[in-house]
């Protein structure tokens, strides 16, 4: 049997252990792997390969910046920042007509910069928006899909664990990864936005207008949550002159958002440890799941599938945005159907050469693909998100939530279809980065 072979039948059995047995992503990758790598070498060398790479990857300096940012946010996850966030946007476009729910939208995007989840944005914008569009009578899908696919900009604008973990397995730098992450996350959150604008132009009873805040108030609401923001840009200006590294970042982002929120008197000794619970259990998983795709890299890399695929693709008859389109599309429609950290991981080894090949950006790709792989967040049958959301909101069937949710599918097909048109808005701000 060949090498190839071989790895066509490893990835086949990733996918079955994964959707037949239930077992966890990192688990599987690394089971799969050890015994591809064992058939093709030997089993005293799949032995030493899961020893060395096991301890190459708990071993290695910059993995500490997952367990740093994911504790930052947390701590502005138990501290309530996330409220501040809401109040602010709300006061400055809740009067127009479907304003709540781009408050929302710009409240999602406001926290994930801090946050960077997922699920803690869809549970908390759940828990503080919904009431509110409920309250002036707004559509159930259109105040479900906006917090669904608001909630998924965490993973595209920085720090976002996708993006450090893509920068790690394709030994790019994190601070441009993230740099890259900001243009994207604001075309996405405009998008998101305009998308609300034209669904209550369309169906103006969608989004009844809000009250109407004085200049005054708008401004005392930016002050509440003015010093989290404060902090976000002050780690992302230190990353961009270089006065810190990316874990030194996420140390500093840490405590001074532990010292904020105690110093105002929002953070209790439970919501303290709750966060450190959480950050444990988080950091466990990643580590876990790039565990498993370093050693399911290392049997795909022995298959030499990779490099069969990238030299056959770069040889094809077609222009490479054809062939760019092809891996976007892979990515779209693996996204709805396998967790996207998931998938990036076990995919990056195979389309991350082709795209080098083909001479595209690397931060160009790992974040046009992370755009791409938010999708199936809120897409079924995956659909975390949607489905944080249609769990909070009892009120309202996960029919109608997955149906608002597609009303913002196109915003983020758009999106893909700009970073590719117009490539700089995602490395012109890294091309600066020191």
């Amino acid at each position: 049997m060949s090498p190839a072979l071989v790895g066509i039948l490893g990835i086949g059995g990733l996918l079955a252990v994964l959707f037949c047995l239930g077992m966890p992503v990192g688990v599987a990758m690394g089971v799969v792997g050890f015994l591809g790598f064992a058939h093709l070498v030997s089993f005293k060398a799949a032995l030493n390969m899961v020893g060395t790479v096991t301890w190459d990857t708990f071993s290695r300096y910059g993995l500490t910046v997952i367990p740093l940012f994911i504790l930052m946010g947390q701590v502005a996850f138990y501290s309530g920042v996330n409220t501040k966030l809401y109040k602010a946007a709300n006061a400055w476009v809740g009067h127009i007509r479907g304003g709540i729910a781009m408050a929302t939208i710009l409240a999602c995007a406001a926290f994930a910069a801090i946050c960077g989840s997922n699920a803690a944005t869809a549970a908390t914008m759940t828990t503080v928006a919904l009431p509110q569009m409920r309250r002036f009578g707004y559509e159930p899908k259109l105040s479900t899909g906006s917090i669904a696919c608001g909630s998924t900009l965490g993973v595209v604008i920085p720090p976002s664990v996708v993006l450090i973990v893509i920068g790690l397995s394709t030994e790019q730098s994190i601070a441009k990864l993230f740099y890259g992450g900001i243009g994207a996350g604001i075309v996405l959150t405009l998008l998101l936005a305009v998308t609300v604008w034209l669904l209550c132009r369309r169906y103006p009873d969608w989004g009844p207008v809000g009250k109407t805040h004085t200049w005054r108030s708008r401004f005392k609401a930016l002050s509440g949550a003015g010093e989290m923001l404060l902090l976000f840009f002050s780690v992302m200006i230190g990353l961009y002159f270089g006065f810190f590294t990316p874990a030194e970042a996420g140390a500093v982002g840490s405590f001074c958002a532990v010292v904020i929120s105690v110093a105002q008197g929002r953070l209790s000794w439970k919501g303290f440890w709750a966060s450190v619970a959480d950050t444990m259990r988080i950091s466990c998983m990643v580590i876990l799941i790039i565990t498993g795709a370093m050693i399911f890299g290392r049997f795909l890399a022995v298959t030499r599938i990779p490099f069969d695929i990238a030299n056959w693709v770069v040889k094809l008859p077609v222009s490479g945005t054809v062939i760019m389109s092809i891996i976007f599309t892979v990515y779209a429609l693996g996204g709805a159907v396998m967790d996207a950290l998931a998938l990036l991981l076990i995919t990056i080894p195979i389309f991350f050469p082709v795209a080098r090949q083909l001479g595209y950006d690397p931060v160009w790709f790992g974040v046009t693909i992370t755009v791409i792989t938010t999708m199936g967040a809120v897409t079924p049958p995956v659909g975390a998100t949607t489905y944080v959301v249609g769990g909070m909101a009892r009120d309202v069937r996960l029919e109608e939530v997955f149906k608002g949710v597609s009303y913002f599918l196109p915003a983020y097909v758009i999106c893909v279809v700009i970073l590719m048109l117009w490539p700089s808005l995602v490395t012109y701000l890294p091309s600066l980065v020191h």
